[in-house]
């Protein structure tokens, strides 16, 4: 089977789906989910938010399918562009959604060091949040660094701090958030 033959199929489906047939987007969905979500997996890394994606990339096939020119691109291709938008799309809701700096950290700590049998992905993704920690962590001014990691590592309250490292509880406190704030910013170029 030549590879056109596939793209021959889903513009045909895509045809058919583009004139409201249901039965052409259950077909095409049956002939393209597993490599979208694998797609949207991949950029989204949770399996829920994968699923999500997917279904509004569907929705949004549905309603585009009219739009879709096989001279620009193959179908497959045209598919996958939709879902990796919908993917960033998540994963810019997932961030503005976060509460505070503190919570991300607390949320991607317990990530790297969370549960009790993790899969070869889970461990993947643990060690790649691991490096990008670690990147970002020296990227941080020394005392910055220092006083944000006995905060969170070593659970440390800014007082303790401020008094451990005989420094004004002042700039204790400006210092662990001005070091967040890096951590955030550098953390969301490896997300």
């Amino acid at each position: 089977m030549s590879t056109l033959e596939p793209d021959r199929e889903l513009m045909e489906l895509l045809d058919r789906v583009a004139t409201q047939d249901d039965k052409a987007l259950k077909a095409l969905y049956d002939r393209t989910s597993s490599k979208l979500y694998g797609l949207a997996l991949r950029i989204v890394r949770e399996r829920d938010a994968a699923e999500d994606v997917l279904q509004e990339a569907f929705v949004s096939i549905w309603r585009g399918a009219g739009s879709y020119r096989a001279s620009l691109s193959p179908p497959l291709a045209w598919m996958g562009l939709i879902v990796r938008s919908r993917a960033l799309d998540a994963l810019r809701k997932r961030t503005a959604d976060r509460a505070g700096v503190t919570e991300e950290l607390d949320e991607l700590l317990a990530d790297t060091l969370e549960g009790d049998s993790p899969n070869p992905m889970d461990v993947n993704d643990a060690s790649q949040q691991a490096f990008a920690l670690h990147q970002c962590l020296t990227r941080l001014e020394a005392k910055q660094r220092e006083v944000v990691s006995l905060a969170y590592l070593r659970d440390q309250s800014h007082g303790e701090l401020a008094e451990q490292l005989q420094l004004p509880l002042g700039t204790v406190k400006t210092w662990i958030r001005r070091g967040l704030e890096q951590l955030r910013q550098c953390m969301a170029r490896y997300a």
